[in-house]
């Protein structure tokens, strides 16, 4: 925005005024979000020799004969998985800016992203499945039930093979429990070997027990984990004062 510039001296009233230069100021702001309902119309048209019927291929939908576009579907799943938004919160901003969907529709949309992706994920497992080495690990997740709120599992496993000279290109498969029981990291990682680095929970053993098929895991710790370990030992038993730093925090640790 440029503002309207002077058209005469405000000391002598002169309106020889020329150009010495300019001052920027630089403000964030925010543009609220539009919604729009987009019409597509597929003229028919009939034949006058044979009297047969054409009309142009309905236009690509990601839910089938759905009313929902895709920025509208992957805005709503950002805000359930990347911000935690629950759906029924998603559905009270959404009635806030004028726009009735309710919680349950917006679950049916997810479910049916969630079908439409089913090829994406297959291949993001099948890539990240190929790796001899995967970093492991879970995190809980917040779910809401009737009457409280139960906490689940999201388990990682990644790929990134960058820092040991590899060129494939790293990526993360993400699945979803209601425990963490070590029956999942078995079920999720059912048919594949190789080394496994994660932090010292008891549901990896099993990967490496004697006689897996087709072979049992290498099992390698993280750094980090038994570094925050021996900091709890030496602040329990007073390290002298050569002991210097701090723990790492978990929120910049991986594995």
């Amino acid at each position: 925005m440029v503002l309207p510039a002077p058209t005469q001296c405000p000391c002598c009233g002169g309106t020889r005024l020329s150009k010495l230069g300019e001052s920027i100021t630089e403000t964030l702001e925010v543009i609220p979000r539009q919604f729009k309902v987009i019409q597509t119309v597929r003229e028919k048209f009939s034949c006058r020799d044979c009297e047969s019927i054409t009309q142009p291929p309905a236009p690509f939908y990601p839910i089938s004969r759905g009313r929902a576009g895709p920025e509208l579907l992957a805005g709503i799943l950002c805000d359930k998985y990347l911000q935690h938004l629950p759906l029924n919160r998603q559905s009270d901003a959404f009635a806030r800016e004028g726009i009735d969907l309710d919680t349950s529709t917006l679950a049916d949309w997810v479910g049916a992203c969630t079908a439409t992706l089913a090829p994406l994920n297959a291949l993001i497992r099948v890539h990240v499945l190929a790796a001899g080495r995967l970093h492991a690990d879970d995190t809980t997740v917040p779910v809401l039930a009737k009457g409280r709120t139960r906490t689940g599992r999201l388990w990682n496993y990644v790929r990134d093979d960058h820092p040991f000279g590899g060129t494939a290109p790293p990526a993360v498969w993400f699945r979803y429990s209601r425990d963490r029981k070590g029956e999942h990291p078995v079920d999720h990682l059912s048919g594949w070997t190789g080394i496994v680095q994660s932090d010292a929970y008891a549901g990896y053993n099993a990967l490496a027990k004697p006689g897996r098929q087709p072979a049992p895991v290498v099992s390698a710790g993280c750094w980090a984990h038994g570094r925050r370990g021996l900091f709890k030992i030496a602040e329990k038993d007073k390290a002298p004062p050569c002991h210097r730093g701090r723990a790492p925090d978990r929120r910049h640790l991986r594995g």
